[in-house]
């Protein structure tokens, strides 16, 4: 694998396993958000399980990332959570906007990499 590639997986594992975690154990300051944006995150809170299992799925996917285990399963478990944080912020908070397309861009970068794995699901 290329020195891109790896260094994107590295940065991508540790993004996710650290900001799941946060999920959990709330060692970040939670950020300042949009009343639209705080109602949205504060009714997925209210479910009783979904943020949970989307956390969960953020530090699984982040260990498999940083250790290089089915980086291909980590990616396929990442992209719908990173299609909602993309659409998230474009809609209700633009400011984490940035943050949002370096991941996607991460993740564009490891499924080429992994190309192999996924050229299945495009026959």
């Amino acid at each position: 694998m290329s020195k891109l590639a790896t260094a994107t997986r590295i940065l991508m594992g540790l993004a996710f396993l650290v900001f799941g975690a946060n999920g959990f154990l709330h060692f970040l300051p939670e950020p300042q958000l949009p009343e639209r944006a705080g109602a949205f995150i504060g009714a997925l809170v209210q479910s009783g399980y979904l943020m949970q299992l989307v956390k969960g799925t953020e530090v699984v996917a982040g260990l498999l990332l940083l250790t290089g285990i089915a980086v291909p399963l980590a990616l396929v478990l990442l992209a719908p959570i990173l299609v909602n944080i993309f659409l998230f912020h474009l809609t209700l908070a633009p400011e984490g906007l940035a943050p949002a397309v370096v991941l996607g861009a991460c993740e564009l970068v490891l499924a080429r990499a992994h190309w192999a794995s996924f050229r299945g699901l495009f026959r």
